[in-house]
Formats: structure tokens, C-alpha cells, sequence
């Protein structure tokens, strides 16, 4: 096994040596269901926010879903951070040093690490000129999270991974 050429600790695994990167099937049930709630909470919001509002004689008024979607929506995403926090070792590292996927997991770990911080921005830091910016920054990256895991996985199922 060689080693890399700044560290003696951290060996670099062959690119050919036939390693399992996949996850154990209750693991990756778990993350897809997470995930799959985690977009669909967000999309009720979504939907809620902008197609279902209605106006009154004080003006527009914000739907009765808004706010369990958004509680909903808040719940699940720390769970997923958990959550992706499981795959650091078994996944992330392995399959890093192994240089496979890399592109699309480094994509992956960088568009969760914005959703965590435009989640966190809206929640604590967002002020109401700026919040609409943060909101749009949030979901439309949010919106795009699905398509790039399919991407992760068909990449890493084609590289034998």
C-alpha cells in the first residue's frame, strides 16, 4: 500500500484494489427516505409559499402549511446533518483515498455544506432585506440536491465503486 507524500498516516488506497464503497442497504434506505422527506417538507413549503397564498382585506396572508413545513423541513435537516455525518468514515474517506467519484462527492459534500449554512443563515442571520436572497439561495440549490445524488450514484456505480 503506498502512503501519501505528506503523510506516513494516511495511506492512499490503490485505484485498482477492489473496494466496497456502497452502502449496507438499511443505511442507504434510511438516507434516501431522509432525503426524500427532507426535499418533499421543503417543496410543501415551496409550494405553500408561493402557489397557495390568498389575499384578505389585510393583504396577502400566508397559508396554514407554511409554518409545519417549514418545522418539518427544520426537524429533518438535522437529522440528515446527523445523518451525513455517519458516512465520513465508511464512505467519504474510503472512497476519497481511493480517488473515486471524487468530482461528483466533493459536489455533493459542497452543496450540503450550503444548504447548512443558508439554513442556518435563514434561521439566525438572515435580516429581512436579505432574507429573500438567502431564501432563493437556499431552495433553488435545495431543488437541485436530488438530481446531483442520482448523478453520485450512476457515477459511482459505473466506476465499479
Amino acid at each position: 500500500m503506498r502512503t501519501h507524500k505528506h503523510s506516513l498516516h494516511h495511506p492512499v488506497l490503490p485505484k485498482n484494489r477492489h473496494q466496497h464503497f456502497r452502502l449496507e442497504r438499511w443505511h442507504r434506505i434510511s438516507l434516501y427516505l431522509l432525503g426524500s422527506l427532507l426535499s418533499a417538507s421543503g417543496l410543501v413549503w415551496l409550494i405553500a409559499h408561493f402557489l397557495l397564498k390568498h389575499r384578505n382585506e389585510f393583504g396577502d396572508s400566508v397559508h396554514p402549511l407554511e409554518h409545519p413545513a417549514m418545522q418539518v423541513h427544520g426537524a429533518l435537516a438535522m437529522l440528515t446533518c446527523f445523518a451525513i455525518g455517519t458516512l465520513l468514515q465508511m464512505h467519504i474517506r474510503r472512497a476519497h483515498r481511493a480517488h473515486r467519484n471524487r468530482w461528483s462527492g466533493w459536489s455533493m459534500i459542497s452543496v450540503l455544506g450550503w444548504l447548512v449554512l443558508s439554513g442556518y443563515a435563514l434561521y439566525y442571520l438572515a435580516s429581512e432585506e436579505s432574507r429573500v436572497i438567502w431564501s432563493v439561495g437556499h431552495w433553488s440549490i435545495g431543488l437541485a440536491l436530488p438530481l446531483l445524488l442520482i448523478l453520485h450514484i450512476v457515477l459511482g456505480r459505473r466506476s465499479g465503486a
